[in-house]
């Protein structure tokens, strides 16, 4: 499984970014990698900093290599910007989505959302994270799910504060739902990465 073992507090300190809220006041504590030498002066090279920037935008979706270079595949078949591309590529998949739209409070939960088949596409089951959600795509929590708590606290909007709801997202909270208006812009997607650098260390 994509999902790591490893702690996300420390994992947040090693890639540089915050990847929970609750990692968030963990790293404003210590901002520098875990470790008794966290805070030394580190030499790197071109291919680590590549590297790196490669895992910080695979630990923002929680995905394998393999799902990474399968998206990267992709992207370099669509038109523009490669590195663009790719993360639009990424955005579109239903656990990032779940995530955006203020139903689940990280990658992890809304991931385990849609593997334990609480979530609907367009009326039909989906529990493939993976999904590449279209636009005009209607994405809700199934009617059987709704009374379970998570999907309660998301009603109330326990999870919208976290961040700002999207331009390319119509959600209605109220009725756990929402729809892909149209594909993301790269400028919105509240992603930290430099693109160009993921590109950079696919195409050595």
């Amino acid at each position: 499984m994509p999902n790591q073992s490893r702690p996300k507090v420390k994992k947040s300190r090693a890639l540089g970014i915050a990847l929970t809220p609750k990692a968030v006041k963990y790293f404003e504590a210590r901002p520098y990698p875990p470790g008794e030498h966290g805070r030394g002066r580190k030499q790197n090279s071109d291919y680590k900093v590549r590297l790196l920037e490669k895992q910080r935008l695979r630990a923002q979706y929680d995905i394998s290599e393999r799902q990474m270079a399968r998206a990267y595949d992709r992207a370099k078949k669509a038109e523009g910007k490669t590195g663009e591309a790719l993360v639009v590529e990424l955005e579109r998949r239903l656990d990032a989505l779940v995530l955006r739209s203020g139903i689940a409070r990280t990658v992890y939960q809304s991931r385990q959302m849609v593997v334990h088949g609480h979530i609907e596409v367009n009326g039909k089951k989906v529990d493939k994270p993976s999904f590449r959600v279209r636009p005009n795509d209607v994405v809700t929590v199934r009617e059987r799910s709704r009374a379970k708590h998570p999907f309660q606290v998301a009603m109330a909007g326990g999870y919208a504060g976290e961040g700002e709801t999207p331009r390319y997202l119509q959600v209605n909270l109220q009725a756990l739902a929402f729809r892909l208006d149209r594909d993301p812009n790269r400028k919105e997607i509240p992603v930290i990465c430099d693109e160009q650098l993921v590109v950079e260390y696919y195409a050595r």
